[in-house]
């Protein structure tokens, strides 16, 4: 479970359009705050997530080569060869000009909750349901699966939180920096979301037939 949560958690923090967004956010007026009510709404939806699987699964691992386990496959085995689909659908259709999203405009205004709720709109809804296949294999019991599911939330969320503390400690250098990084991503956007598409979805699809097979 660990490593799985490592790849998937390393894909999210990656992802090109929430950074970007969470770049537009911080250079607002009360950025800082924007910032951080879209990092505490992010990190609130991975919990949430997992909270809901550890409900569903009372905290028990499935035994393997049951119906739950063999679900839980399945589930990982779609997700990854969807991601591979998408990834090489991106990858053979012509390049198109990115220009900046329709909300980019009104991210100076934009209020704490609209903040938030753009964490949960440009959430990778399927790098967290492969997160949440993961999940099912926790063992509440064991104090290893509780700090595994702490670092993969903090994982998920590092890129936010290091941007965060950036624009809090030295916010003139920041400003900069981040504006410079937001268009190197709007760049390198496509090629970005192609490659984790690619690999997350292969070692997923990996992962779903070893465990239908093992």
């Amino acid at each position: 479970m660990l490593l799985d949560l490592v790849v998937i958690g390393t894909a999210i923090t990656l992802g090109p359009l929430h950074n970007s967004a969470f770049i537009l956010l911080l250079s607002a007026p009360r950025g800082v705050r924007k910032g951080l009510a879209f990092l505490l709404s992010w990190l609130a939806n991975l919990v949430a997530v997992i909270a809901c699987v550890l409900l569903l699964t009372g905290g028990e691992s499935p035994a393997r080569h049951t119906a739950p386990s063999t679900g839980v496959a399945c589930v990982k085995l779609a997700l990854g060869a969807g991601m591979v689909l998408y990834g090489a659908h991106r990858r053979r259709r012509p390049p198109r000009p990115h220009g900046p999203p329709r909300w980019a405009a009104r991210v100076d205004d934009a209020s704490l909750v609209t903040a938030a709720g753009l964490a949960w709109l440009l959430q990778p809804w399927a790098l967290v349901g492969a997160g949440a296949a993961t999940v099912v294999a926790a063992n509440l019991s064991s104090l290893a699966d509780w700090l595994s599911l702490a670092g993969y939330c903090l994982l998920a969320t590092l890129s936010l939180i290091v941007m965060e503390m950036y624009g809090v400690w030295a916010p003139a250098a920041a400003g900069a920096k981040l504006n410079a990084l937001r268009t190197w991503l709007g760049q390198h956007q496509e090629q970005l979301i192609i490659t984790l598409s690619l690999l997350v979805g292969l070692w997923l699809m990996a992962r779903g037939i070893y465990e239908l097979v093992a």
